[in-house]
């Protein structure tokens, strides 16, 4: 399979290399990015965890791709879509995004998410699009809200990985149809 990549003015989906292991360890073993996401990841997890979205990759030809700075080829986190595998969104279309806390606030969540959800809608099948986070991830939420989705109370799921006394076991869905998708 071809390495994927996908451009924005300032950004870079790609498919995973070998040497991204660090870099983004960096990321998952930051208190400050996991506090809404799960616990702190040792370097051992987080080359599991890109093994498993490689795995989606091969299998799907989509995943939550590495995101990269193109002024400095800096990877900062990973933004793409998935088949969701949780609660209301198992089988279904799902974004999702992570980034590295120094980066927080500068739009990059916000253009790698408009550029998933823009290469979604034209190659995959699927109506909507979907995502999911934990009821506090305030940040992820807002930036659901600026990519035009709706919010689905209807939805809300307590995550069957997350232990039910977690705090981060509620979360909430977020639902981007077809026809609501206006490219900005």
């Amino acid at each position: 399979m071809a390495e994927f990549r996908l451009e924005t003015d300032r950004l870079a989906l790609r498919s995973w290399r070998g040497d991204d292991v660090t870099a983004f360890h960096g990321i998952c073993a930051d208190p400050k990015v996991m506090a809404t996401l799960g616990p702190v990841m040792s370097r051992a997890e987080t080359e599991a965890l890109i093994g498993r979205v490689q795995a989606m990759e091969a299998e799907h030809g989509h995943t939550f791709w590495a995101m990269e700075r193109l002024e400095d080829a800096r990877l900062i986190g990973w933004c793409g879509a998935i088949r969701g595998n949780a609660g209301p969104v198992d089988g279904k279309a799902e974004i999702g995004w992570r980034l590295a806390s120094d980066c927080w606030g500068k739009g990059y969540a916000g253009e790698a998410a408009r550029a998933s959800v823009r290469w979604a809608f034209a190659h995959l099948p699927d109506d909507a699009i979907f995502a999911i986070t934990n009821v506090n991830n305030t940040r992820s939420r807002a930036v659901m809200e600026r990519l035009g989705m709706r919010y689905r109370p209807d939805l809300d799921f307590g995550h069957p990985r997350i232990d039910p006394a977690d705090p981060l076991y509620p979360h909430v869905t977020y639902r981007l149809g077809r026809e609501e998708w206006r490219e900005p």
